[in-house]
C-alpha cells in the first residue's frame, strides 16, 4: 500500500492505485443497482443475480472511468508529459500529470480526449446490444454501460473547471488571451459556479423528489466547488511566486556534520540547538548526503548514542535535487508531485543549499509583507 491508496498495477507505465473512498463507492452502487436500478427495469431475476449483475456493472464502470483516465494519459505521454499514476476514487478518477500543458493545444487534446473515449465506449455498448438480447443480465449490463458512459461524457464537457470541460474552455481562453493565469482564473470561477448549481439542485432534489439522489448530486457539487477554489488558491500563489527562483528563497550554508558523528550528538549539538534542517553528511569534507530532523525521528532514540549519521543520512544520489536557477513554482511543483517535503539544491554537482516548503511559505510571507 502507499500512501495514494492501494495500488493494483502499472499500465503503460503508470501506477494504477485505488483510493481508499473507492471502495466505498463500489459497495454504494452495486447496492443502488440491485435495489433500485436493475429491479426496475428488468423485473423478474432473483435476489443473487441483481447483486451479482450490480457489482459486476459497478466493477466495469470504473473500468470505463480507468480507461478515460488511461486516454488522458496516453495522450500527455505522447506530449513528453510524465504521467506517474491514476487514481480511481470515490468521484470517478484523476491522474496525476506531472506538469501543465505548455501549450493550449496541448491542453486541449488531452483534455478532449477523455469525453471522446468515453462516447466511444458508449457506441461500442450500444452496438453489442443486439447481440446480447438473449440474456437479459448481460442485456442489462451492457445498456447500462452504454448510458453511464455517455452520460460522463455529457458530464464531463460542463465547462467548468476541474472537469474536462473546464479545461478544454480554459485552452479556448489560452488560445484567445495569450494567457494562462487570466484563462486558469476563468475556468475555475465557472468551475465554482457550477460546483454551486449542483449543491443547490442537490439539496432542492433531496427534499422534493430523491432524498438518495439529492445528496450525491450536491456531494458532486460540493467536489467540484472545493477543486475550483483550490485551482484559484494554487494559481494565486504562482502569481506570487511567478518571476522568482530557487535561490531567493533556498536555504543556505548548510551545516556539515561528518559522517561518524553519532544521532545523539547530531541531534543535541547540531539540528536541535540551531534548528537547521537539513545538515549535510561528509566523508573526508566531500558531500555524502544529509540528515533531516525526519531521519532522527524515525531511528529509535534507545540507539541515538551508537548510530552514526552516515547510517541514517539520504544519500545525495537517491535525493531529488533542483538548481538555484530553476523556477520557484516548478520547485513547489516538483515536491507536490514526488511527495517530498524539501529538495537539495545543487549549483554544478556542488551542494550549495536546501528548498523547503517551510522556506516557500516563510519567502511569500515577505512577498507578501512587501506588497502591503
Amino acid at each position: 500500500m502507499s500512501r495514494h491508496g492501494v495500488p493494483i498495477g502499472r499500465i503503460f507505465g503508470i501506477s494504477i492505485d485505488l483510493d481508499y473512498s473507492w471502495f466505498l463507492i463500489v459497495g454504494l452502487v452495486t447496492w443502488m443497482l440491485a435495489e433500485s436500478y436493475f429491479p426496475a427495469e428488468f423485473a423478474g431475476w432473483t435476489a443473487g443475480e441483481y447483486w451479482l449483475i450490480g457489482f459486476i456493472t459497478a466493477l466495469l464502470l470504473f473500468a470505463s472511468v480507468l480507461v478515460h483516465e488511461l486516454a488522458h494519459s496516453v495522450v500527455a505521454q505522447t506530449f513528453g508529459i510524465s504521467v506517474p499514476r491514476i487514481t480511481l476514487f470515490l468521484f470517478g478518477g484523476a491522474s496525476q500529470i506531472a506538469t501543465e500543458a505548455p501549450t493550449p493545444g496541448t491542453e486541449f487534446w488531452i483534455a478532449v480526449v477523455g469525453p471522446l473515449t468515453s462516447m466511444f465506449l458508449a457506441a461500442f455498448f450500444w452496438e453489442i446490444e443486439p447481440l446480447v438480447t438473449a440474456g437479459p443480465p448481460v442485456y442489462a449490463l451492457v445498456r447500462y454501460l452504454a448510458l453511464i458512459n455517455i452520460a460522463l461524457a455529457l458530464f464531463n464537457l460542463i465547462p467548468g473547471y476541474p472537469l474536462d470541460g473546464g479545461r478544454i474552455f480554459r485552452a479556448i481562453l489560452w488560445r484567445a488571451s495569450h494567457n494562462h493565469h487570466r484563462a486558469t482564473v476563468a475556468a475555475g470561477v465557472t468551475g465554482r459556479f457550477f460546483g454551486f448549481l449542483f449543491i443547490f439542485l442537490g439539496i432542492w432534489q433531496a427534499f422534493t423528489v430523491n432524498l438518495g439522489n439529492g445528496i450525491w448530486i450536491a456531494l458532486i457539487g460540493w467536489f467540484l466547488e472545493s477543486a475550483a477554489s483550490s485551482q484559484l488558491q494554487q494559481e494565486g500563489l504562482r502569481g506570487l511566486l511567478d518571476g522568482h527562483i530557487v535561490a531567493d528563497a533556498m536555504q543556505r550554508n548548510l551545516i556539515q556534520v561528518p559522517e561518524d558523528l553519532s544521532v545523539q550528538e547530531l541531534a543535541r549539538e547540531v539540528m536541535l540547538t540551531t534548528g537547521s534542517t537539513p545538515a549535510l553528511v561528509t566523508h573526508d569534507g566531500v558531500p555524502e548526503g544529509i540528515v533531516t530532523v525526519a531521519d532522527l525521528n524515525a531511528t529509535p532514540r534507545e540507539t541515538w548514542p551508537i548510530t552514526k549519521a552516515g547510517q541514517v543520512m539520504i544519500p545525495l544520489q537517491k535525493l531529488i535535487t533542483t538548481q538555484p536557477s530553476a523556477v520557484l513554482w516548478s520547485a513547489l511543483e516538483a515536491m507536490g508531485r514526488d511527495g517530498v517535503g524539501q529538495l537539495v539544491v545543487l549549483d554544478g554537482n556542488r551542494v550549495c543549499g536546501a528548498l523547503s516548503r517551510a522556506d516557500i511559505l516563510h519567502y511569500l510571507t515577505r512577498l507578501r509583507a512587501r506588497a502591503a
